[in-house]
């Protein structure tokens, strides 16, 4: 069984994490993966401070294993999900969209396992300064907000540039791209898209469907000229959007006014003129399945392929 030192520091028994996707990632998936012996995260961008509180509890209620809570930090509401992890007791948690410095003290303090997610071997170094128990190296592959390296170029140049561990994201949707992740460098992987179609996903149907029907060049980046690049599947939302970006008569605000809210359309309403964030990886999503299939596929997966190139490739 692949065992890495993220599984001692979480207490999980797989080394895989949920991404803590935006109106997506709730206490029903985080349990599931939880339970399944990943690391389930709730995110803390929906409906406000309070609901957050509702799904740490909710959680509790259902998995007696480790999770946590993924914060953005860009969000009107972070100063408030940053008290509230510490009052709820919360252990672990990443951070996205903003830098975790001014928390850092207070979560530590608390005992909470601070993982941030960065993009680049610069941000890698910083965090680790601050005193982050991991990181997520995220390639560009993935799906929402994405920066500029891809993961087959980011993950081992952070491997190499940092001492803490490295969890591999971006581009992983099966055991063959988790086998390479921890070649490449990680002690653990981090999986969003896939978990779209896990059955424990509340998300709305008409999402789950578009991500089963998306192909390898199902998805595009727009938001990249507003300082915001985030990948998407193809959608009248998303062509909409890209095309207004590229015409110099429409402002920013406008642009920025035209996509708020576009994420909870989708993810809650199923709403066609919504935003679907996904990864590349989304054309190898074919099937709805259990938390736990998923998570045992992807790691005993990576460990069967391992095994084999280990004694296959080498004359």
């Amino acid at each position: 069984m692949i065992k890495s030192r993220i599984c001692e520091i979480l207490g999980i028994r797989y080394p895989i994490i949920q991404g803590g996707m935006a109106w997506i990632a709730d206490a029903s998936l985080a349990a599931a993966v939880s339970n399944a012996g990943g690391l389930g995260l709730i995110s803390s961008v929906n409906a406000g401070t309070e609901a957050v509180r509702d799904e740490i509890r909710k959680c509790r209620q259902l998995t007696d294993k480790p999770f946590g809570v993924n914060i953005m930090l860009q969000a009107p509401n972070a100063a408030e999900i940053a008290q509230l992890v510490i009052d709820e007791g919360v252990k672990v948690i990443t951070t996205g969209a903003g830098s975790p410095a001014p928390y850092m003290e207070a979560w530590k303090a608390a005992g909470i396992k601070v993982i941030p997610v960065i993009a680049s071997v610069a941000l890698a170094l910083k965090v680790q300064a601050l005193g982050a128990t991991a990181l997520v190296a995220e390639g560009a592959e993935s799906g929402g907000h994405v920066g500029e390296l891809h993961t087959m170029a980011l993950l081992p140049q952070v491997a190499d540039a940092v001492d803490i561990p490295v969890i591999g994201a971006g581009g992983i949707a099966d055991a063959r791209q988790a086998a390479a992740a921890f070649i490449l460098g990680a002690d653990a992987i981090q999986v969003g898209t896939r978990f779209l179609a896990a059955e424990e996903c509340t998300v709305h149907q008409n999402y789950k469907d578009r991500i089963l029907k998306a192909t390898d060049n199902s998805t595009m980046v727009t938001g990249k000229t507003l300082g915001h690049p985030v990948r998407s599947l193809k959608s009248p939302f998303s062509t909409t959007f890209a095309k207004m970006e590229a015409d110099p008569a429409v402002k920013p605000e406008e642009i920025l006014a035209f996509g708020t809210g576009a994420l909870r359309k989708a993810a809650k309403e199923g709403d066609p003129n919504g935003s679907y964030m996904a990864g590349e990886a989304a054309g190898m999503v074919n099937r709805i399945e259990p938390a736990r299939a998923i998570v045992e596929d992807l790691i005993l997966g990576a460990e069967k392929i391992l095994r084999k190139a280990a004694t296959e490739h080498i004359e």
